[in-house]
């Protein structure tokens, strides 16, 4: 075993700096009170000792643990198969680590993990917590709320129950669905079929409304549900060209779903986008460029979606943090959607 040296200690920062250890303490743990000349005098010594906050004692003083749950309630196997789950988590871990916040992950495939992760929430460990992928019947919601953690939601609430100071991040989902169907229908297409996500899900809910809102008499065999994977897209595809061989476009949910459906087409031996005109929905760009051909699809800024949750809720905790009644609660916010064209339609 390496023998290793000695932890520096408040004490002995203190002694490098030439002030008292209360001093310190309040520097280190973002007190207010002391004067500029000191703060340089104790942020010197602790660089140069190489000292670390104890951060049991810390949060002692502080009450805060800067550790942030981001639950996703999805099996493993679809959070780290799925591109989506990889960009919303890399906007919120750059923005959690621009303010010093650790990134606790929790998955959740059945109700053994809800209950796990409504303990661990309930436990304390954590300052708040962002959750996304809900489903409508999900217990997590009110787990979340028995367990007191702020908390900000990806995604429009789909629950029953009072939503009053639940605060969401969004994209324009139904927007952007109209702006795809329209785009279809504006390249002379009348026969649109519509690939929905989840519908237990209200981005899929949002989507589908979207789609009908621009295909008001559509024939309902042209939509068929989804579950925003590959292989759903796939299902889904064959079970529209059963239905309606003479179909002439298609909005799949999202971008997978898409590059599902372009895999049947093929197979089937219809062209794109001369026969069937495809658009899907997010704009991954590791699958919609990839795609063959590449996809028209509407873009949602993933990313940007992540790093909006983390920075609502550390503004919130900040906010907590403070005197009641000083400064404003965070409010949701939806994202506007692009449609982004490529040779898919």
């Amino acid at each position: 075993m390496t023998e290793t040296a000695p932890r520096p200690t408040l004490e002995a920062v203190a002694a490098r700096a030439g002030v008292s250890r209360a001093t310190v303490s309040r520097v280190v743990n973002g007190g207010d009170g002391v004067r500029e000349p000191l703060v340089e005098r104790v942020r010197k010594a602790v660089d140069e000792l190489g000292y670390v906050p104890n951060q049991a004692a810390r949060s002692l003083v502080t009450r805060r643990h800067d550790a942030i749950a981001v639950v996703v309630a999805e099996p493993e196997t679809r959070v780290f198969a799925d591109p989506f789950f990889a960009l919303q988590l890399r906007g919120i871990s750059k923005e959690l680590t621009a303010h010093d916040n650790q990134l606790v992950l929790l998955l959740t495939e059945g109700r053994d993990d809800h209950a796990r992760v409504g303990r661990y929430l309930a436990g304390g460990h954590v300052d708040g917590a962002l959750v996304f992928s809900l489903h409508l019947e999900d217990p997590l919601p009110g787990l979340i709320q028995r367990a007191g953690v702020p908390t900000v939601f990806g995604g429009r609430p789909g629950w029953n129950g009072d939503r009053r100071g639940v605060v969401y991040v969004d994209s324009d989902n139904r927007g952007g669905a109209r702006d795809a169907v329209r785009h279809l229908a504006s390249l002379g297409r009348g026969r649109i079929a519509h690939i929905a996500g989840a519908l237990d899900q209200t981005s899929a809910v949002d989507r589908l409304d979207g789609y009908r809102d621009v295909m008001v008499d559509a024939d309902p065999r042209l939509i068929v549900e989804g579950d925003f994977t590959p292989a759903g897209g796939e299902r889904a595809m064959r079970e529209l060209l059963r239905r309606c061989p003479d179909l002439d476009a298609v909005f799949a949910a999202n971008d997978l779903t898409a590059a599902g459906a372009l895999r049947v087409l093929r197979e089937s031996g219809r062209r794109v986008p001369d026969d069937v005109a495809v658009v899907g929905f997010d704009d991954m760009l590791p699958v919609a460029e990839q795609t063959d051909p590449p996809l028209t699809t509407v873009r949602q800024d993933i990313e940007e979606m992540g790093r909006l949750m983390a920075r609502l809720l550390l503004r919130g905790l900040d906010r907590r943090a403070a005197e009641q009644g000083i400064g404003a609660a965070p409010s949701s916010v939806v994202l506007p959607t692009t449609l982004v064209r490529r040779a898919s339609a």
